[in-house]
């Protein structure tokens, strides 16, 4: 197996622990939905491949100056576009070597997904920066306490069923980072321009990254 020399720049994950993923049938204005995400505490989102125009919002939210990333990304094809409309960083849903040789060569970093000790294993090979467990709801919190066990060094991030009643204790068996799916950014509510809702949500779900409660 060619070991892959990815980025493996974490201060995104450091620094900012909540990921917001976007998946909506319709975005008004990225830059504003960056916006009202920042409002309420949460600076990194995550545009997907499943949504319409996705390369149209990466461009407008990164112009604007926010942090963005592309998601469900499976192909070095898609890749490419995502950096190229603005995508600091890469997320796929499963271990892709395109994908990370594609990062690698763009000089982003890439969270690739995995969900068995095994898969962690590979993403590691392949160069990513952080490891996302997917779907994390199937094996909860503690399942980030048993990879600790033989991955203590390797960065995880909890993707699918985090809300804000438990991010918490994702976090604290051993997550580095979360993924917000519909409990921050309802594909209705951002598809109606509603910015309100979204930083209410946005704070309220950091709130509870901090133990403060939902």
């Amino acid at each position: 197996m060619t070991e892959l020399s990815a980025p493996t720049d974490l201060s995104l994950l450091r620094d900012d622990p909540v990921i917001a993923v976007v998946r909506a049938p319709r975005i008004p204005d990225a830059a504003a939905l960056c916006a009202a995400l920042a409002e309420g505490g949460i600076n990194l989102t995550e545009f997907t491949y499943t949504t319409p125009e996705v390369t149209d919002h990466l461009l407008r939210a990164s112009k604007a100056g926010w942090r963005v990333g592309v998601g469900t990304v499976l192909t070095a094809e898609q890749a490419r576009r995502g950096v190229e409309a603005g995508a600091s960083f890469l997320v796929t849903p499963g271990c892709r070597p395109e994908v990370a040789e594609a990062a690698a060569a763009a000089g982003v970093p890439v969270v690739l997904g995995a969900l068995t000790p095994t898969e962690v294993a590979h993403a590691v090979d392949l160069g990513a920066a952080a490891v996302k467990i997917f779907p994390a709801r199937a094996f909860g919190p503690g399942y980030f306490k048993d990879l600790r066990g033989p991955y203590p060094d390797v960065p995880l991030v909890a993707s699918g069923g985090v809300n804000a009643g438990n991010v918490a204790a994702f976090l604290a068996h051993g997550a580095l980072g979360v993924c917000a799916g519909t409990d921050v950014v309802p594909p209705d509510v951002v598809a109606a321009g509603d910015w309100a809702e979204i930083t209410r949500r946005a704070r309220a779900f950091t709130a509870a990254c901090a133990g403060e409660g939902a």
